[in-house]
């Protein structure tokens, strides 16, 4: 079998997080996760989207779905 490109889902949290000066710990602590698995979101590290967590990270940041993931298509 063929390994094919499809490109990746990128997060842009740690984005999100400097333009709203906000620090991990308070950001941990409203959108009600671990400060691990807050970091794991921030470096990418994270294998499969948890759609419970994007919406708590939303609502603590104010924002939309498409100002936190993006899809990076492959290289052509």
């Amino acid at each position: 079998m063929e390994d094919l490109d499809y490109g990746y889902i990128r997060i842009k949290l740690n984005e999100l997080i400097h333009q709203q000066g906000i620090s991990k710990n308070k950001l941990a602590h409203r959108a009600e996760m671990q400060r691990t698995q807050l970091n794991q979101y921030c470096n990418n590290q994270v294998t499969r989207l948890d759609t419970a967590v994007l919406s708590r990270l939303c609502h603590a940041l104010d924002c939309k779905i498409d100002d936190l993931i993006e899809y990076v298509p492959p290289e052509k």
